[in-house]
């Protein structure tokens, strides 16, 4: 029995190494599969029928580059099935539906209220994900999982909101709220580790094996992609960067998670917003306050700043400069500790990057610590705002990489 269980591993393992070399390198060849997995043609053929006929990759046509007989190229089926992305926000929730390679078939975002009961903001996400269900049977697509992406520390193995400040919600069994609705398979994720996981599948770091994610909204996460994998720490909650403490002897502002001095309070979309209300406050002139007039609100948003950044308004952008300082500041302390190879930041902030990335690079220059982490590049996520979007569908592409069995046959 041990002999036919460890066969099954092995062949599960093979399944998985030749769909993710597939998935970076196509289109591949089973030949050059081959050569790139260091299996024997016969294993990678029966391995490639395998996946082929789970509708996870696809013939897409000849190589007939060089001289010999031409090979039948293989790469990743879009069609494979659809994924159901959800991304529960402090202030907002948001679903989508997306096929295999993270492309967008439907999705819709709505205004949520983080003082209203857990059980109503729940209903409405559960609303919007039956509507995502209705659009993919339109598609003809078969349903493969549901990710699920949340502001604050969760439980992977249980599927389990652990605590999110933000919302000020403890121990909520997302996972089963969720499987027990749809019926379907359902993957939890912190939302800045989701964020990195799309990055590292569907971004601009598919190749990169060390590189720190920020999402910088109401609140900060980090996603930390170390020697190629998500570092998630002894207990499975490394990445609560925006709760490193930055004022020394308990000063600063009160976070929400109940300490004070937090890095958050200081880099985070708030920041922007109090330091903007200030200038305000102070008798400055800036087109934010017409900007409120015309679309009648009662504070201004990210979204009203930047525009009012965009036509050179000064309070807006020395917001956005300052708090950018402050983002540098931490992603400086970062940098000195895992040196990786770059640092990408996403999120609403990111909409902003224009502003803010030369100051957060300028601070990252001056206080890291020699020559070659000074130079460690602070980008802009590829997926903007809708990062933790991505990372919900792609939390659930992943978990399909290292287990491709999970996928019936068609």
């Amino acid at each position: 029995m041990k002999k036919i269980i460890d066969q099954a591993l092995v062949r599960e393992a093979n399944l998985s190494l030749v769909l993710r070399n597939i998935h970076n390198e196509a289109p591949l060849s089973r030949a050059r599969l081959a050569v790139m997995t260091e299996l024997n043609k016969s294993t990678v053929s029966s391995l490639v029928e395998d996946l082929l006929a789970r509708g996870l990759i696809h013939e897409i046509g000849m190589d007939s580059i060089g001289t010999g007989r031409p090979a039948t190229l293989l790469e990743i089926n879009p069609k494979a099935g659809g994924i159901i992305g959800v991304e529960l926000g402090v202030d907002f929730v948001a679903v989508a539906l997306m096929d295999f390679v993270g492309k967008v078939i439907w999705r819709h975002k709505e205004k949520a209220d983080p003082f209203e009961e857990q059980t109503k903001t729940i209903k409405q996400t559960l609303d919007l994900v039956d509507e995502a269900i209705a659009r993919c049977s339109d598609s003809k697509l078969r349903l493969l999982g549901l990710g699920l992406a949340a502001p604050g520390t969760v439980d992977v193995q249980e599927g389990v909101m652990v605590f999110s400040p933000n919302l000020r919600w403890h121990n909520v069994p997302l996972r089963k709220i969720f499987s027990e609705h749809t019926g379907l398979k359902v993957f939890i994720e912190n939302d800045a580790n989701a964020a990195g996981v799309a990055e590292h599948l569907f971004g601009v770091m598919r190749q990169a094996k060390d590189f720190i994610f920020i999402y910088a909204g109401v609140g900060v996460g980090g996603g930390l992609f170390l020697n190629g994998k998500l570092y998630r720490g002894h207990n499975g909650y490394a990445g609560e960067i925006g709760h490193i403490p930055t004022m020394a002897g308990g000063t600063g502002e009160l976070c929400l998670c109940g300490n004070p001095g937090c890095w958050e309070t200081t880099a985070n979309q708030g920041a922007v917003i109090r330091r903007v209300e200030a200038g305000l406050k102070n008798g400055h002139s800036s087109l934010v306050s017409k900007l409120m007039v015309e679309k009648s609100e009662s504070s201004p948003s990210v979204e009203l700043i930047k525009q009012a950044a965009d036509a050179g308004d000064e309070v807006a952008l020395e917001s956005f400069w300052e708090v950018g300082r402050a983002m540098g500041q931490g992603i400086a302390g970062i940098v000195n500790i895992f040196n990786p190879e770059k640092v990408v930041i996403g999120g609403t902030l990111s909409t902003a990057s224009n502003y803010m990335l030369p100051a957060v690079q300028e601070v990252v220059s001056q206080r890291a610590l020699n020559d070659v982490l000074r130079k460690t590049e602070v980008i802009s996520s590829v997926f903007g705002d809708d990062a933790s979007l991505f990372g919900a569908v792609a939390i659930v592409v992943e978990e399909i990489m290292w287990n491709p069995s999970s996928v019936e046959r068609r």
